[in-house]
């Protein structure tokens, strides 16, 4: 089992991770860095306070104010509007890979996501789910 903390992770530990399907697991404290985070975002989104991105618009919408209650929505709409990729899919080591990286990225506890979406994660990967994760316009 290999302990993602957000900063340690070496070569040889994703080898074994992709080429052997070792488990991964979260390191307790970077898990707390991800919580702290996510509770400023919400704190952010309570107070009303102008940031890009979480209360605005994005690009030539920056100049948007997002209202508390569609908050979740623009998210929701940000990721469906990124929801693109043609062609052959990435082998499943490669869409494994995409997995652990992010969830170690994450595991900085800068992102703003909810500990969920880790955990999330790191179970896809103990339970070897993968996605299908087109080759072309994929994000």
């Amino acid at each position: 089992m290999i302990t993602l903390t957000g900063h340690t992770l070496t070569v040889e530990e994703m080898k074994r991770l992709l080429l052997e399907g070792e488990g991964v697991t979260a390191y307790p404290i970077s898990m707390q860095k991800v919580a702290e985070c996510r509770e400023v975002v919400e704190k952010i989104v309570e107070e009303g306070k102008v940031v890009y991105g979480i209360t605005t618009g994005f690009g030539k919408f920056s100049d948007v104010l997002i209202q508390k209650d569609d908050v979740k929505a623009l998210q929701h709409n940000l990721i469906q509007s990124h929801a693109c990729g043609i062609g052959d899919p990435f082998p499943e080591e490669v869409s494994r890979g995409m997995l652990i990286l992010r969830a170690n990225t994450m595991l900085k506890g800068v992102s703003g996501v909810r500990p969920l979406v880790v955990n999330m994660l790191l179970e896809f990967v103990n339970r070897k789910i993968h996605p299908v994760v087109p080759q072309q316009g994929s994000l």
